[in-house]
C-alpha cells in the first residue's frame, strides 16, 4: 500500500543540492526530499507521499492523523521492510520472484507488445 503519512520535521539538510529533512513518523525516522516544500522547517508537520513532502499540515490534524494510523496498524504496513522476514515464498533469493506472481508473456522480438504489456518489478516472465 502507498499512503501519504503525516510526519514531523526533526533535522534539515541538503543532499546533493536538494533540500531534505528527517521526519518522523510516530517514531520510524526516514529521510524525506523538500524539493516540493522547500520551505519546510524543522517543527513542522509534512505529508509524505513516495518519499517526497508535498504538503505543510497543521499538528493537531497530523497526530490525529498518526494516531489513527497506527490504531489501524498501518504505520508498520507501510514502513516495514518486505525482506525482513526474508522471502515470501520462502526461497533463498530475497531479489527472485514469488511462485505465486501473475505471469507475463515471454520475451518478443524489439516491438512486439501487446496493450496493456510490460514488464514489472514482481512479475514472472513466462517461458518462450
Amino acid at each position: 500500500m502507498c499512503l501519504a503519512v503525516p510526519g514531523r520535521v526533526v533535522r534539515a539538510f541538503e543532499r546533493h543540492g536538494t533540500p531534505m529533512a528527517e521526519v518522523d513518523f510516530g517514531g520510524i525516522r526516514k529521510d524525506v526530499c523538500l524539493a516540493y516544500l522547500p520551505e519546510a522547517a524543522v517543527g513542522d508537520y509534512v505529508i509524505v507521499h513516495v518519499g517526497f513532502a508535498i504538503q505543510r499540515l497543521d499538528e493537531r490534524r497530523a497526530l490525529e492523523t498518526l494516531a489513527e494510523f497506527q490504531r489501524f496498524g498501518l504505520l508498520e504496513e507501510e514502513f516495514a521492510d518486505p525482506l525482513a522476514d526474508g522471502p515470501p515464498d520462502g526461497g533463498e533469493s530475497p531479489a527472485g520472484p514469488r511462485a505465486d506472481a501473475p505471469v507475463m508473456p515471454g520475451p518478443r522480438a524489439a516491438g512486439e507488445y501487446r496493450p496493456g504489456e510490460q514488464q514489472a518489478e514482481g512479475w514472472r516472465v513466462a517461458a518462450p
